[in-house]
């Protein structure tokens, strides 16, 4: 076997390994598709976010992503957010999420008829317990199915260490 087919192979195992390593969370993006880019009350997409022990030192930003056509009919979208905390009950939250400006103007970046958002719900949120958070998506608008809204997400980024709290390496 040559030199080079060694190395391919002994970097595919080192990949095996490490993906089988549970890793320190820095950050967390995960986008679902709306079936049909038609979300009804029914569909309510849910994010599944692993924390270290490690993990709980740190303040995080949470964000929503949102992608939507450029024929979405409203300037925003509500949301219940639930939160459930490892070994908690859901905690539900009703946020709006500003999708244009007063002129009709989308916020977001576009590229043709689609547009993508990124907007922050929580600045700075303490995730103090190890284990699994899980958070659901609920459209909370008036029209049932909301047309055009083709995807959905979850962002989770460190923010800092919490005061008084020193990094685990």
């Amino acid at each position: 076997m040559s030199n080079f087919c060694r190395t391919i192979v002994a970097a595919g195992m080192l990949l095996i390994v490490a993906s089988c390593q549970p890793m320190k969370m820095d950050t967390y993006e995960k986008n679902l598709e709306i079936p049909g880019h038609e979300w009804s009350y029914e569909h309510k997409p849910v994010f599944e976010v692993t924390l270290l022990p490690e993990d709980t030192a740190y303040l995080y930003n949470i964000f929503v992503n949102v992608r939507h056509k450029d024929s979405y009919p409203y300037s925003n979208i509500w949301l219940v957010v639930s939160t459930q905390f490892p070994e908690g009950k859901p905690i539900p939250q009703r946020v709006e999420l500003p999708l244009a400006d007063m002129s009709g103007k989308w916020l977001g970046s576009g590229l043709d008829d689609i547009y993508e958002h990124q907007i922050p719900i929580q600045q700075k949120a303490i995730l103090n317990k190890p284990g699994t958070y899980r958070f659901t998506f609920e459209q909370n608008m008036r029209q049932n199915p909301l047309p055009d809204i083709m995807n959905v997400g979850l962002r989770i980024e460190k923010a800092g260490l919490r005061k008084n709290e020193k990094a685990i390496p």
